[in-house]
């Protein structure tokens, strides 16, 4: 039997309460939007697009996406399952009884101090959105922290373990942005068992916020929420002794949770778990935090930069914007969270139909992060919201954009 599509579902519930007409009136999305995707027309829909569908019908945006498959979302695996992530397939899916990478002979055993400066190096590269030389280096990485988990004598077992649990915590991450998202899977599995035996709980915590990531990513919402909630209140600190790298961690999972609440329809979760990262983060203050790959970028300009997204999620531009104005104007979160706060902020200006605006943020954000804004289908929906929309000749820099993110014009 074929799997539903998200518009069988939202047909399935609308026939049971109301017309076409009824539910575009009570959710503000058209009647044409909605009558495209009952009739299959439209495959997929942006999750703002959803979240108001659900509200109008009284479910879950999760339960219009239950046992639906969505075809942008199979031609972007396909677009990601070609020679780049070759080696990390083989890596991640191997065939039983191969030995993949082969060590070279000449070459010295791995050791602790390679391994991480290794992880280190693929590290620098990920927080710079150098995907390439991510790739590049992700295999043989991964090849040595296995090979040294594997020879570790007993007392060196948890270490090695926690750097092996870190390099595969890496290769999910970047797998997740490539959008290859059976292969994030299988690596943040592997993660998640090796940080389990590294005995170090605020390492298997963060893997496990990855993880959330990844469910949010499948449209597996009250699944992520659920995961971080459990996660977190099994580390809960007490604000008044908590290291920061407790906190950080905590916060994170705060803010995994809310996202995915949030798109869910679960305001009020969405909101406490916010407040609860906010929390966090104002606890940490302006304490250095070292860029360690489990406790980062948590910050009371991340906290705001959620709150914008959550906004955006919700459909309300204005607000977003307005959010946005009072960014504190230092961050230690990533360059790819600042990143996609900028789209945030430019798809939220094309919504209130100000394209010159969201233009030049998109410009700005292509200036420092053009192999990232690339990857963005995100970047690929406002840039066809803009063409669609304007009532002017396109302009030079909206072409170059045009032709960076792949929009056909």
């Amino acid at each position: 039997m074929a799997r539903p599509t998200i518009g069988d579902n939202v047909a399935s519930y609308r026939r049971t309460q109301m017309t076409q007409e009824q539910l575009a009136e009570a959710s503000g999305i058209s009647v044409e939007t909605i009558r495209k995707l009952e009739q299959n027309e439209r495959l997929d829909a942006r999750m703002d697009t959803l979240r108001k569908l659900a509200r109008a019908l009284g479910v879950q945006t999760s339960a219009l996406l239950a046992g639906s498959t969505a075809k942008s979302t199979a031609q972007r695996e396909t677009e990601n399952d070609n020679l780049a992530l070759m080696e990390l397939r083989k890596m991640l899916t191997p065939v039983p009884g191969t030995q993949l990478l082969a060590p070279d002979p000449s070459a010295p055993a791995p050791t602790t101090t390679s391994v991480r400066n290794s992880l280190n190096m693929i590290h620098r590269a990920y927080d710079n959105d150098e995907f390439a030389a991510v790739l590049d280096g992700l295999s043989p990485l991964l090849a040595a922290s296995q090979a040294l988990a594997g020879s570790a004598p007993t007392s060196d077992q948890q270490t090695a373990n926690g750097l092996l649990a870190h390099a595969y915590r890496i290769a999910g991450r970047t797998l997740i942005q490539l959008r290859a998202h059976d292969l994030a899977y299988q690596a943040l599995n592997t993660a998640l068992d090796a940080s389990t035996k590294s005995g170090n709980e605020l390492r298997r915590a963060g893997v496990i916020s990855s993880m959330c990531w990844l469910l949010m990513r499948q449209g597996r919402f009250a699944e992520a929420q659920q995961l971080a909630l459990d996660c977190a209140d099994s580390i809960e600190p007490r604000f008044s002794r908590a290291a920061p790298p407790q906190l950080v961690v905590w916060g994170w999972l705060m803010l995994r949770g809310a996202a995915a609440a949030a798109r869910d329809a679960r305001d009020d979760d969405a909101n406490a778990m916010l407040d609860a990262a906010a929390a966090a983060a104002a606890r940490l203050g302006d304490r250095n935090l070292d860029r360690n790959f489990d406790t980062a970028g948590l910050c009371v300009a991340k906290v705001q930069m959620q709150r914008v997204e959550t906004a955006v999620v919700l459909g309300d531009p204005d607000r977003a914007l307005a959010l946005s104005a009072t960014m504190p104007s230092t961050s230690q979160a990533s360059p790819s969270c600042r990143w996609r706060h900028q789209l945030d902020v430019a798809w939220s200006h094309t919504q209130l139909g100000q394209y010159s605006k969201a233009t030049d943020v998109l410009v700005g954000v292509r200036r420092h992060a053009s192999v990232w804004l690339r990857q963005q289908t995100y970047a690929r929906e406002i840039v066809e919201t803009i063409a669609a929309g304007r009532r002017r000749a396109m302009s030079k820099q909206l072409a170059e954009l045009a032709n960076l993110v792949g929009v056909g014009l």
